[in-house]
């Protein structure tokens, strides 16, 4: 079985620290011995910081020191209305921000679902901090020069349903929350029926019928509900709100990026079989942007950090001592 830290364990501590005006909620997590490098571990939705809680003693473990913050709305983290705030560059120069508050002139990177879109951004407006990248599922999609609404691809048909006002103002308070998280971590109604397909969203008539998750302890599921009560869902919610923002921010780099190699650092891409949302196929033809892309893939849903820990664990460790073995 994995190791996994728990929200009180001994080898993390818990920081805060302003960037651009905001708080940002970390975890810090430091190995014993001599510090061997630094990486970042950028988490999506609807998820937190603690959502790498089985990645964290794997770098533990290599000598890396590791930074996991809650990203914008989420957790200890602030949670503005303004939408300027949750865009991809606002991420990224924000995690640039920290690295430079941390006294870090370089770190490798990893990033899961949204944290994975981050992740590719941050390396695409701070090259020079970063010295390897991995990312779980999610898929590179280069900047565009032409905006390109979600509702014409229909893989993210359910981000037309997060963006509008129906699931903010369904899940509010701890009972709902628990019901949510339940549903999203893999808990079906008695009869099996999924709470949630990516041609749809989240199915809020369900809840109240929804079992346990299988993917979270008792514990975990509190934690989970805790820490989203304390802002509730708009923060999370407003990075499906920022598509047009996304598109502005990007147009100069949309500009200049044909037949290029975007990513000259290595990169590891582990691709999740059941991933509903970001099937393996998506991936396809995404190599020509990257220098060296070194690929893998897990048997796993969406949630393969969770699902799927030693495997994940040992494809993130076999591209840290192989192919980046100079970050060691």
């Amino acid at each position: 079985m994995a190791d996994k830290i728990t929200p009180t364990d001994p080898r993390i501590q818990w920081k805060s620290i302003q960037l651009h005006g905001q708080t940002y909620q970390y975890i810090l997590a430091e190995p014993e011995g001599p510090i061997r490098n630094t990486v970042f571990l950028i988490h999506g939705w609807p998820d937190l910081a603690y959502g790498w809680r089985y990645q964290i003693p794997l770098f533990h473990s290599l000598g890396i020191r590791v930074v996991v913050p809650n990203m914008m709305g989420y957790g200890g983290t602030d949670a503005p209305d303004a939408l300027a705030c949750y865009t991809m560059k606002r991420a990224a120069d924000d995690m640039a921000a920290l690295a430079a508050e941390l006294d870090l002139p370089s770190i490798i990177l990893g990033g899961h679902d949204w944290g994975g879109a981050i992740a590719y951004r941050f390396a695409l407006y701070h090259p020079s901090l970063i010295k390897a990248m991995f990312v779980v599922g999610t898929v590179f999609a280069p900047p565009r020069s032409e905006f390109i609404r979600l509702s014409t691809l229909p893989n993210f048909k359910y981000q037309i349903q997060l963006m509008g006002p129906e699931v903010e103002s369904a899940i509010v308070g701890e009972a709902k929350l628990r019901q949510f998280f339940s549903a999203i971590f893999g808990g079906r109604t008695p009869t099996q029926e999924p709470l949630f397909a990516a041609s749809h969203g989240v199915f809020l008539d369900r809840l109240d019928a929804v079992g346990p998750p299988p993917l979270l302890s008792e514990e975990e599921l509190d934690f989970y509900v805790k820490s989203y009560a304390r802002t509730g869902m708009r923060g999370p919610l407003n990075w499906y709100r920022t598509e047009e923002l996304n598109f502005e921010d990007e147009r100069a780099l949309a500009e200049n990026i044909a037949g290029s190699q975007l990513f000259q650092m290595p990169v590891l891409f582990i691709a999740c079989s059941r991933d509903e949302a970001l099937p393996p196929y998506l991936s396809f033809g995404m190599d020509s942007w990257f220098k060296t892309l070194q690929r893998a893939e897990v048997d796993s849903s969406h949630w393969a950090l969770t699902e799927t820990p030693l495997k994940i664990n040992g494809h993130i460790k076999d591209f840290l001592t192989g192919t980046v073995k100079a970050c060691l």
